[in-house]
C-alpha cells in the first residue's frame, strides 16, 4: 500500500514562498520543430523530424534520418546547436548530430561504455555528457571539447552494484537515468535493478567521476526509473516503474535525498498489469504528469506551494504504452510507443488534460525531442 499522507511540516520547510502566482498559460508558439526518436524493431526508420502547430494541434512529418537508429533518448546542446542521441543496443553508441536548414548531419559516433544506453544528460557548462547504460548497469561520462561539443576522450565507465527482490527485472543493476547536481559536484544516477539513486562525485573540471555512494534507497522492488526536479524548490520527484509510484524527495546539501511522501500513479481500483514510464513537470512547477504503460494513462497531480502533490486526474493517453511526455507551453505531448503515435493534449488552467488535435504517426516512438 502506498502512503499518500504528506509530511506537511517538512514539505513546508522546503518551500521558499507561501504560494505560487496564478499566472496565465503561455500562448502556443506558431510552429515547433520537434523530432521523434524510437526503435527500428518496432517500425521506426531512424529519427523522424516533425513540425507541430500547437494552436491547431496539427503535424507535418519530414523524411526520417537513418543515421540515428534506435534513438530512444536525446539531449540538445543549446549553445552549439548539437543533438546527442543514444543508439540503444548491445554495443551501445552515442551519436552527435547537427541540424541546419532542415538537413541532419551526423558528426560523431562513439561507444556509450555499455549495453543499451537509455538516457543522457549534458552538464550545465556543456563540458561533459553522462550516459545511463541499462543492460550493463553502468554510467559513463564523456568529456566534450568546449569549442566543438564533440567527444574528446573515451567514456569513463562506473559499474553499479546491487539487486532487488524482483527476480525477473532486478537480478542485476539497470541504470535508467542520469543528471547533474545544481552545484556541479555530483552526477546522480537512478538504478531500476538496485532500487537506488547513486551519487558519483565530479572532479573540479566536471569531466571525471570519483567516489560513488548511495544517495537514496528506494522501496525494495519499486524499480525507480526517472527523476524530475522542481524548478524552484530543493525537491525532486522519483517515478518508479515496478510499483507504479511517485515519491517526493527532499534534496540535501550532501547529495542525498530524503523521502517525504509517496503516491500511486494508477487510478483507484485498477487491477491490471502496468509499468510507470515518464515523468514531467510544467516549467512553473504547478503540475506533474506521470505515464502508465499497460493502464495506458496519464496521471496528473497539482503541485502545492510547498511541493506536495495532490492527484487531480487520470486520463487515457491516446494510444498504447505511453513512454515519454513532453510539455510544450499549454500542450502535453504523449509518445505512445506500441501504437506508434504522438498524441496531443491541451492543458487547462487547473492543469487538467483534454485530448487536442490530431495524432502524429511515429512508429516505435520512445522520445520526443525539441530542435
Amino acid at each position: 500500500m502506498i502512503d499518500d499522507r504528506l509530511t506537511r511540516r517538512t514539505l513546508l520547510g522546503a518551500a521558499t514562498s507561501a504560494a505560487l502566482p496564478r499566472a496565465a498559460l503561455a500562448a502556443p508558439a506558431a510552429t515547433r520543430a520537434l523530432y521523434a526518436g524510437g526503435y527500428n524493431k518496432e517500425g521506426g526508420a531512424g529519427l523522424l523530424p516533425l513540425d507541430y502547430a500547437p494552436a491547431a494541434g496539427a503535424w507535418r512529418a519530414h523524411a526520417a534520418v537513418a543515421a540515428a537508429p534506435d534513438a530512444s533518448w536525446g539531449v540538445h546542446h543549446p549553445r552549439l546547436g548539437l543533438h546527442y542521441l543514444v543508439q540503444e543496443g548491445s554495443a551501445g553508441k552515442v551519436a552527435v548530430l547537427r541540424q541546419r536548414g532542415g538537413a541532419w548531419q551526423r558528426l560523431a559516433l562513439v561507444d556509450s561504455g555499455g549495453a543499451d544506453p537509455c538516457h543522457l544528460a549534458l552538464s550545465v557548462d556543456g563540458g561533459a555528457l553522462a550516459v545511463a547504460n541499462y543492460s550493463s548497469g553502468s554510467v559513463a561520462l564523456i568529456a566534450l571539447d568546449p569549442r566543438t561539443g564533440l567527444p574528446r576522450a573515451a567514456a569513463q565507465v562506473v559499474a553499479h552494484r546491487g539487486r532487488g527482490p524482483d527476480a525477473e527485472r532486478q537480478a542485476a543493476p539497470h541504470a535508467h537515468w542520469v543528471g547533474f547536481s545544481p552545484d556541479r559536484q555530483w552526477l546522480w544516477s537512478v538504478d531500476l535493478g538496485a532500487d537506488t539513486i547513486f551519487a558519483h562525485r565530479l572532479d573540479a573540471a566536471g569531466t571525471r567521476l570519483g567516489e560513488t555512494r548511495p544517495a537514496y534507497r528506494a522501496v525494495a522492488g519499486s524499480g525507480p526509473r526517472h527523476l524530475a526536479f522542481h524548478p524552484r524548490l530543493p525537491l525532486a520527484y522519483l517515478v518508479a516503474e515496478l510499483d507504479n509510484s511517485v515519491t517526493v524527495l527532499r534534496r540535501g546539501a550532501d547529495s542525498r535525498f530524503t523521502a517525504l511522501a509517496r503516491h500511486s500513479t494508477l487510478p483507484a481500483g485498477f487491477a491490471g498489469k502496468s509499468q510507470a514510464g515518464a515523468i514531467a513537470i510544467d516549467p512553473r512547477g504547478r503540475w506533474l504528469y506521470a505515464s502508465n504503460r499497460g493502464a495506458d494513462s496519464v496521471a496528473v497531480y497539482a503541485i502545492a506551494a510547498d511541493g506536495a502533490l495532490t492527484p487531480i486526474q487520470h486520463i487515457a493517453g491516446g494510444g498504447r504504452w505511453p513512454r515519454h511526455l513532453r510539455v510544450l507551453d499549454s500542450r502535453l505531448l504523449v509518445a505512445n510507443e506500441r501504437s506508434g503515435t504522438i498524441d496531443g493534449f491541451s492543458v487547462g488552467r487547473d492543469g487538467r488534460l483534454a485530448p487536442f488535435g490530431a495524432a502524429a504517426r511515429a512508429p516505435g516512438v520512445a522520445f520526443i525531442g525539441e530542435v
